[in-house]
């Protein structure tokens, strides 16, 4: 790729720091035993510390001061880069935070240190071509992809002048503080959704807190198996006011490439419907004959009930709608429709299956253990807690308002993800210059 006249590409030994250490892998892999581990001492920084692209450490194991004075060569501070060197991640890297002051880096890890050019620019030019290409052209492709120390010294790296490398940099960290700071919002939204549900479900929230509201412990399977709920609330069994269907088997031999398309659990994504990472169809004739009872409604709430933790099915809901039909239910999913008694609102419906008050009923029901695998035989021993009619719409109202702020967040957020990864392939490939006053490019 051409560059502007005065950028080149240079290898990036020769852009790192002077220092025989400026490049260097860890001394601990499979070497760096238990009896090494210490309450506290020096920090060993791993390569799971870089695997969102951002540095962050949950927990720390530590060496002793003798230890890392011997192996001096791969310690590391704050303000150098730190790559993960082997497995799916390879080639990830992220920026050490300032308050590390001696670290060392273990041996699945890579570290490069920047004195005369600018570290956040070439942090950026690493993360943009893992994201681009995952820098396959210096992964071994072994049992696991590894990039090696030799050939990360010879990868080759557009280089502006310093200038024009901090005024890159300067652009890209203030997207990146945008993204961050709408990541926060977003994971505000989403806890403070989670804390509605879980008060207005259970009735800790009501609608009118000056009437005089009690609660009591149900007995029977409500008793040691929902808690307390509000007085006024009824728990009955799911099946009494809900009909619902689990899809067919279709089989691999009734596949075709037209005809309805197939609804499975993996088109279900954060609660919504997407059609688009599946081809499955069964011709029209077969669908209109013998699973004409499967075909999908406009309304119907859908679900995911195997191939997913009980923690995460409440990402595995979502209403069907017009603009998804024609559409045929298949295995491992299932549908459900209010019936015509007018005692259970649909919409409350689908936030009461997100609720822990379901999950914890599921949990106890489904097969598995690591992954979930239930049917209708589960679903019909399960209870659905009731409140009036009238409440039930104004909890669906205001988790639905809920979800619409994180729906909106969720669209800036990627937007502006977007817009960084599109300013990075003009910025850093020079076919956007930006302006650097005179007297800073002097």
């Amino acid at each position: 790729m051409s560059l502007p006249g005065d950028w080149n590409y240079k290898r990036l030994e020769d852009v790192v720091s002077k220092n025989k250490y400026a490049m260097v892998d860890g001394p601990f892999g499979s070497n760096l035993k238990s009896e090494h581990y210490k309450p506290e001492g020096i920090p060993v920084l791993q390569s799971g510390f870089v695997t969102s692209g951002i540095f962050k450490a949950d927990k720390y194991v530590y060496v002793e001061q003798q230890l890392f004075e011997e192996q001096k060569r791969s310690s590391a501070k704050g303000g150098d880069i730190l790559m993960a060197k082997i497995g799916a991640q390879a080639g990830r890297c992220a920026i050490i935070p300032h308050d590390h002051v001696d670290s060392i880096i273990a041996g699945n890890c890579l570290k490069l240190s920047f004195d005369d050019n600018d570290t956040r620019f070439f942090n950026y030019v690493l993360a943009f071509d893992y994201e681009k290409s995952g820098l396959s052209e210096i992964k071994t492709e072994t049992a696991q992809p590894a990039i090696s120390l030799k050939s990360l010294k010879a990868y080759k790296v557009p280089v502006p002048p310093i200038e024009e490398q901090k005024k890159i940099a300067q652009i890209l960290s203030t997207w990146d503080q945008a993204i961050a700071t709408t990541e926060r919002l977003l994971d505000l939204a989403r806890q403070q959704k989670k804390a509605l549900m879980q008060q207005l479900l259970t009735g800790k929230k009501r609608f009118n807190p000056d009437d005089n509201y009690s609660y009591l412990i149900r007995e029977g399977f409500a008793k040691s198996k929902l808690g307390a709920l509000p007085s006024d609330w009824k728990i009955e069994l799911i099946k009494k006011h809900l009909w619902y269907q689990e899809g067919p088997g279709v089989r691999n031999h009734q596949f075709t490439e037209e005809g309805i398309k197939l609804f499975n659990g993996t088109n279900i994504q954060f609660n919504k419907i997407d059609l688009a990472n599946t081809t499955t169809h069964i011709s029209e004739d077969e669908c209109i004959g013998a699973y004409k009872h499967f075909l999908i409604d406009d309304g119907d709430l859908l679900i995911a009930c195997s191939g997913i933790s009980v923690d995460r099915f409440d990402e595995k809901i979502a209403f069907a709608s017009s603009a998804h039909l024609p559409l045929c239910m298949n295995t491992s999913t299932m549908r459900f429709k209010a019936l015509n008694d007018g005692a259970v609102d649909i919409t409350y419906f689908q936030y009461f299956m997100q609720s822990p008050v379901f999950k914890n009923q599921i949990r106890r029901q489904a097969t598995g253990s690591a992954q979930l695998n239930f049917g209708p035989s589960h679903i019909g021993k399960c209870f659905v807690v009731i409140p009036s009619l009238e409440e039930q719409q104004k909890i669906a109202s205001v988790l639905s308002a809920a979800d619409q702020e994180i729906e909106t967040l969720q669209s800036q957020l990627d937007g502006l993800k977007q817009e960084k990864k599109a300013l990075m392939q003009a910025l850093l490939t020079g076919k956007r210059r930006v302006q650097v006053p005179e007297a800073e490019a002097a």
